[in-house]
């Protein structure tokens, strides 16, 4: 498939590094508003720069669009890309408003093309392994948590303007570094059907506009969800998910998963941390994640993180 990515910054690097090795694709474009960065990734990759996603549109014939910028270009260079005709493979976040995604889901419904979202830690190891369990060992949901405890400094801001504001970011720890962990409990427990959240800046109110900490309480399936996160800590910790079932209570810290039983035995299945493409809190699951998405265009089965309506998929 011939395939072009907008946006050539750090996370468009691991999508470029992942495109190379597959069999069935071809790097034929490259889009930066500043040029030579999408020069740089041509030279690597092969392929043509274009300093605009509109002239590498009207040159290329795409059937894959990877969308690697800012976050409030997402939802309008996917709309840009669909009405192209071309699928479309974008980074998180999937919208920053609410308007911005109901226009991306009616888009979808009025085309044959598909829209997939890159949630790469639904494809780690040790979130399959607490899937598996849930879906045999563990009983029923008693309740979950999750906790998510980084490190992100002024000048993580400052650095890049986008960052930080509302219009251009569209939140902070949850919309930005979050947004995984509230995924993967979605992923493995399912929708939620209220929710009650609230949202504090703590350490960079005159840098950024957005909250560095969120906490929430969730209710998934009539069972209580505790969810807490941050970017005022020293450090980047693994993110923590705990489910508590009716058969045990099941912790999972990438790469591990530890199950406790109601006896107080406690059992640690070990998992490989397999090396990560960029930096290591991005996790290990985009070379699966973006292989999945080609792999659902040729079979037209449907691909986990899509929109409903593209294909007939629902």
């Amino acid at each position: 498939m011939r395939t072009g990515i907008v946006g050539c910054g750090s996370i468009a690097a691991v999508h470029a590094f992942c495109l190379e090795q597959m069999d069935d694709c071809e790097l034929v474009g490259f889009a930066d508003v500043k040029k030579d960065r999408a020069e740089q990734f041509a030279r690597k990759y092969g392929g043509k720069a274009y300093d605009s996603l509109e002239g590498m549109l009207w040159q290329e014939s795409l059937d894959v669009l990877h969308i690697c910028t800012p976050h409030y270009l997402h939802v309008p260079m996917a709309l840009y890309g669909l009405s192209h005709s071309v699928h479309v493979f974008m980074e998180k976040p999937p919208a920053i408003s609410k308007e911005q995604l109901e226009e991306l889901e009616e888009a979808v419904k009025t085309t044959q093309k598909r829209m997939g979202f890159c949630f790469q830690n639904r494809y780690n190891p040790c979130v399959q392994t607490v899937r598996e369990l849930l879906q045999t060992e563990a009983g029923s949901v008693k309740g979950a948590r999750g906790l998510l405890t980084w490190s992100r400094s002024a000048e993580y801001y400052t650095e890049n303007a986008w960052r930080g504001r509302w219009k251009t970011e569209g939140g902070g720890a949850l919309m930005n570094q979050a947004i995984h962990t509230m995924d993967l409990l979605v992923y493995l427990l399912g929708s939620p059907q209220w929710v009650d959240a609230r949202m504090s800046n703590h350490h960079l109110k005159q840098v950024i506009e957005v909250e560095d900490s969120v906490e929430a309480q969730i209710r998934i399936a009539d069972r209580p969800v505790c969810f807490y996160a941050t970017t005022a800590y020293c450090a980047d910790m693994p993110p923590m998910i705990e489910i508590a079932c009716e058969n045990m209570t099941i912790r999972m810290e990438d790469p591990d998963v530890t199950i406790v039983y109601p006896d107080g035995r406690a059992e640690k299945k070990r998992g490989e941390r397999s090396v990560s493409i960029g930096k290591s809190c991005w996790g290990s699951g985009h070379m699966r994640c973006i292989a999945s998405f080609y792999e659902k265009l040729k079979t037209g089965e449907a691909f986990e993180a899509e929109l409903p309506g593209g294909c007939g998929i629902q």
